[in-house]
């Protein structure tokens, strides 16, 4: 099984590559929801990050994180974000393999496995794990256009642009870059030839 992570600014597009990719055939796996399993009420990594940053991001009736104030206090300086990454990365890429390791001895293993990583500058201890790494770039004025088309605040894209890996970062740690600055056909075309030069002519669409 190949497996790319799969990269790129909000409103880049990337959502739109997986969902192709998943048409094709691919596997998808989001590296949110593995951050998300390994911090779950009761988990080993939670009591870390509690003892880490306060008993009092966990809800006392549910035993459930409180996500926001945990970035709010992790990401509040970049000594905190290590802390933060030091506790989680570990758990996080074994349960990232076990994912992986578990979907290639499925019976009807994907011949593509596609991790979506929102931010690849966070999780570089995982590439290892990749065959490939797979960014979707478009310029800052249509993703901003693209991003307040669907109801986001200018402000707010601003905000996270900020907080994300520049397109100069992404396009250094890629294998293959594709440019989304048209429209879904010119996209989809692109993604047809990643996927000739990646997977080859046997693995075609669904």
């Amino acid at each position: 099984m190949h497996t790319t992570f799969l990269a790129g600014g909000i409103a880049s597009g990337k959502s739109t590559v997986a969902r192709m990719l998943h048409e094709r055939g691919a596997w998808l796996c989001d590296l949110d929801q593995v951050s998300r399993e390994v911090l779950e009420s009761g988990s080993p990594v939670l009591a870390q990050v509690a003892a880490e940053f306060g008993d009092d991001l966990i809800d006392p009736e549910s035993g459930e994180l409180d996500r926001l104030g945990l970035a709010v206090r992790a990401f509040a300086s970049a000594e905190a974000t290590e802390r933060l990454e030091a506790i989680e990365m570990p758990a996080i890429r074994e349960r990232l393999a076990q994912i992986l390791t578990n979907s290639c001895c499925a019976a009807t293993e994907p011949a593509l496995a596609v991790v979506e990583v929102p931010l690849l500058d966070r999780v570089e201890d995982l590439l290892p794990l990749a065959d490939d790494v797979l960014v979707v770039c478009a310029p800052l004025a249509l993703r901003r256009e693209r991003a307040c088309g669907r109801g986001m605040d200018a402000e707010d894209f601003d905000a996270r642009v900020a907080r994300q890996a520049t397109d100069d970062y992404l396009r250094a740690h890629a294998t293959h870059v594709i440019e989304n600055d048209g429209d879904e056909e010119a996209l989809a075309r692109a993604v047809d030839a990643w996927w000739q030069t990646v997977m080859g002519s046997d693995h075609g669409r669904k």
